[in-house]
């Protein structure tokens, strides 16, 4: 309904401060303008006009226009939402405020405290890439806009702060990850952690390195700094940020850079391995970030097993070797491809005192073997056990001479 500048100012003259001071920004705005002639009769007859067709778009927004309780609602709304942008954009200064209300239309500056809120809602809530779409509001967030629609601007403000700092931390993730050669999307698919992946590009950038690393690189990198800075202060190790970083990074890298310098002392532990660390110490889970290469840690998995496998065989891959070798794993023994004669009846001794463990060779071939030979070799040794195992572990054979003459006839004895 249209309203007079004069019933206006009266409402305003015969109200209470602390009424007065009660009321939404919009209404105190609305008031200032019409007192100090800035907002004439003209406008507020478009307002109230203008306000009914809003209440009705809110109220369908969020549910549905017929019912009269959500037209109630929409006016709490549109109201809240107009206060909102005004006293925001004003920063409370009630002129600017009127000034805002005269010179544009009343569904516009609705408009205004809305698009204020979805723009919030779009911000991530937590450092996560995993748990953030980044990609702008949608409609399922849809629930939260009508709840924040009736927000204070001190919540919003509060708000606001939580999530650009938490955006703060994750842009700088990505321009630093950027800088060592991973691309964003990479990055976002992968779902590390912000603050993960800005401690292993401080820890990439101390080691000199231009990429973030793999699981194999990151490993190689902690044991570099292990052997170059053992002994010595951790606050020694240079974590530092690039020199080109951007000045309005500085504070959200300074207060990450802070937690790597506290965690050195535990990265510069050679009494604890990387892996036992990083991936199975649950503060230090997920702490840290490497780039996922399957294949990569394969192969460096294969390398690993292939020179413990080569120093173990010697090269031998003969049976008698071979049998040899899992003989003296079963038995709890020094693993050797060639036993003397003393060397052999020492182990039988052994195995009819303490026992034979097949299962023990059995995992040594799966944790070193090749993989295309170890479904054979296991093969090889379980055919072996189920022919001598009795033998070598009978109570009758006191002089050995059985067990022996096996073992002359399976096993690499001299």
């Amino acid at each position: 309904m249209p309203h007079s500048p004069d019933a206006v100012a009266s409402l305003a003259r015969t109200s209470t401060v602390s009424l007065y001071d009660q009321r939404p920004f919009f209404e105190k705005a609305l008031l200032f303008g019409v007192q100090h002639g800035i907002i004439d009769g003209a406008k507020l007859d478009a307002i109230g006009n203008e306000a009914p067709k809003g209440m009705v778009q809110i109220a369908r927004y969020f549910g549905t226009e017929f019912l009269r309780p959500e037209l109630e609602r929409a006016k709490e709304r549109i109201v809240n939402l107009v206060s909102l942008y005004l006293e925001n954009s004003s920063d409370g200064d009630l002129r600017l405020a009127a000034e805002s209300l005269r010179d544009h239309s009343f569904l516009s500056r609705s408009k205004g405290g809305s698009d204020l809120l979805k723009a919030l809602l779009a911000m991530p809530q937590n450092s996560h890439f995993g748990m953030n779409e980044r990609a702008g509001f949608s409609d399922d967030k849809i629930p939260l806009l009508a709840k924040w629609s009736m927000a204070s601007l001190s919540d919003y403000q509060a708000e606001l702060a939580k999530r650009s700092q938490v955006a703060q931390v994750m842009d700088a993730a990505l321009w630093l990850a950027d800088e060592l050669g991973m691309q964003a999307d990479a990055l976002e698919e992968s779902g590390p952690d912000s603050e993960a992946v800005i401690r292993t590009a401080l820890l990439t950038m101390a080691c000199k390195r231009t990429e973030l690393p793999d699981w194999v690189a990151f490993e190689r990198m902690v044991a570099v700094l292990r052997k170059k800075y053992a002994g010595i202060d951790p606050p020694a190790v240079p974590i530092l940020g690039p020199k080109n970083l951007p000045a309005h990074f500085t504070d959200a890298i300074e207060a990450v850079r802070q937690s790597v310098i506290a965690d050195l002392p535990k990265i510069l532990d050679a009494n604890v391995s990387a892996r036992k660390l990083f991936s199975q110490t649950p503060a230090y889970s997920g702490r840290y970030f490497w780039v996922e290469d399957g294949l990569n840690e394969v192969d460096d998995y294969d390398r690993t097993a292939s020179a413990a496998w080569q120093k173990a065989t010697g090269g031998h891959d003969d049976e008698g070797s071979l049998i040899t070798l899992f003989l003296c794993i079963a038995a709890g023994s020094a693993p050797k491809t060639l036993l003397t004669e003393k060397a052999a009846v020492t182990l039988i001794r052994k195995i009819r005192k303490t026992g034979l463990s097949p299962e023990l060779a059995n995992r040594y071939i799966r944790a070193h073997a090749p993989v295309q030979h170890q479904d054979d070799y296991v093969r090889l040794w379980m055919s072996f056990c189920d022919e001598a195992q009795s033998t070598l572990q009978s109570d009758y054979d006191y002089e050995l001479k059985d067990a022996l003459a096996l073992l002359r006839r399976e096993c690499n004895v001299k």
